[in-house]
C-alpha cells in the first residue's frame, strides 16, 4: 500500500512565497500542496475542511502573527504540525514560536532541499533547527535570557537516568514515548522532567535544548537539529 503524500497547507501573506513553494512542493512524490492561505481566518477556514500534516508559515504577517496562529492550530489540532518558515533570525522569535507549539524553525533563505527535509521530519513527529537557527541560540548562550534559563558554568549533577531522559526531553519526545522506549511508567517519567528541570535551572523546552546542546548531552548537528527519533 503506498503511503499518502504529507499534505502542506502555507500561509505568508506574500502570494508569491505561497506561489514559489506550491511550484516545489507538488514536484515531490512524498510531499503535497494542499493549500495557501494569507491569514489566520484563511488558515483556520482551510483546516476546517481539508487534511494537512504539516503547516508552514511565516511569522511577521499582518493581524494575528505566526506565533498566535502557531498557538491556535495547536489548541485546535494538535495532531497538524507546524513549521515556521520565516526571516527572523533573533532568539526572542524563536522562543516563542516553539513555546506556542511549532516543530521546527527555518530561515527564507534555506535552500528547498533542507525545507522539504524539515516538512519531512515534523511530518513524522520530529523537531527541526536549521543549522543557521541552532547557531543562533548558541550565540546566545551568554544573553540575559539565555542566563535565566541555563546555569553560568559547570552542568547540574545528574544521575544516569536523568540523563537518558535529559536527551529524550531535548529530542522533544513526550512521557508516553519515552516510558516506551526505557521501559518505564509514565509517572516516573514524568517524576525524572521535573527533577531535570529543577536541577538544570531551566523553564522550557528552549532552555532544556539549549543546556543539553551547551554539555554536549546532544550533539548539535545531528540531536538538535534533526531529532526525528
Amino acid at each position: 500500500m503506498n503511503k499518502q503524500p504529507i499534505q502542506v497547507l502555507v500561509i505568508d501573506d506574500h502570494q508569491l512565497i505561497i506561489n514559489g513553494l506550491k511550484s516545489i512542493l507538488q514536484d515531490e512524490e512524498d510531499v503535497a500542496f494542499a493549500g495557501g492561505a494569507n491569514n489566520m481566518d484563511e488558515a483556520m477556514a482551510f483546516l476546517q475542511q481539508f487534511p494537512v500534516n504539516v503547516v508552514l508559515t511565516d511569522i511577521s504577517m499582518p493581524g494575528t502573527s505566526g506565533i498566535e496562529i502557531t498557538r491556535k492550530i495547536k489548541e485546535l489540532y494538535p495532531e497538524i504540525q507546524v513549521l515556521a518558515l520565516t526571516m527572523h533570525e533573533d532568539i526572542t522569535m524563536i522562543s516563542n514560536m516553539i513555546e506556542a507549539g511549532a516543530s521546527g524553525y527555518i530561515l527564507k533563505r534555506s535552500n528547498m532541499n533542507e525545507i522539504l527535509d524539515a516538512v519531512r521530519v515534523v511530518a513524522e513527529k520530529g523537531k527541526y533547527l536549521s543549522r543557521d537557527v541552532q547557531s543562533i541560540l548558541m550565540d546566545n548562550l551568554g544573553s540575559k535570557e539565555a542566563v535565566n534559563e541555563m546555569p553560568a558554568n559547570t552542568p547540574a549533577s545528574l544521575t544516569s537516568r536523568e540523563k537518558e531522559i535529559l536527551k529524550l526531553i531535548a529530542k522533544e519526545l513526550n512521557n508516553e514515548e519515552i516510558a516506551h522506549k526505557l521501559f518505564i511508567s509514565e509517572r516516573t517519567v514524568e517524576t525524572h522532567r521535573r527533577n531535570i528541570f529543577t536541577k538544570t535551572k531551566t523553564k522550557s523546552i528552549v532552555g532544556l535544548i539549549k543546556y543539553a546542546i551547551k554539555y554536549g548531552f546532544v550533539s548539535q548537528e545531528n540531536d538538535a537539529g534533526k531529532s526525528a527519533q
